[in-house]
């Protein structure tokens, strides 16, 4: 795991203790995903969060990310310090990077209970820019307008 500087010890044991404890229960259900992950795709087959990931330097901080996102796959629901409500049903997938960045992948839980990952993005300021949350939320309805198509 990584995480940013001045953090504790106590620190990195609680967050450890709290992903065990939040993904042991899940696991032990034969294996399953509670809400397995999928890529919000565009209409013309670009998945952008999973570009955006490979984008993403260094390999390392990819891998972060997927682990928070497993996490909230096999823990959900699950609340701080991994995932937090946004509202009108989005939620964010907290991730510490290195080079004490943070990421954020907001997503939605869809009608058939999939994560959709809606979009990612490098935080720089206090709170979700409200272009990134707009775009997530266009995304949404892109995907349910989709959803209702295949009925």
């Amino acid at each position: 795991m990584v995480f940013g500087a001045g953090r504790g010890f106590a620190t990195l044991r609680l967050s450890l203790l709290y992903r065990i404890w939040y993904t042991t229960d899940a696991m032990s259900d034969k294996g399953l995903k509670r809400i397995p992950a999928i890529f919000f795709r565009t209409a013309t087959g670009r998945e952008p969060v999973r570009e955006w990931l490979r984008e993403l330097k260094p390999v390392e901080d990819r891998k972060q990310i997927g682990v928070d996102i497993q996490t909230v796959e096999f823990g959900w629901p699950i609340g701080m310090p991994v995932c937090r409500p946004l509202g009108d049903g989005l939620y964010e997938v907290r991730s510490d990077l290195s080079r004490n960045r943070i990421a954020r992948v907001l997503f939605y839980i869809d009608r058939e209970s999939r994560m959709v990952l809606l979009h990612g993005f490098i935080k720089k300021t206090q709170k979700a820019p409200a272009g990134d949350l707009e775009l997530a939320r266009r995304n949404k309805g892109l995907h349910e307008v989709e959803m209702k198509k295949r009925g």
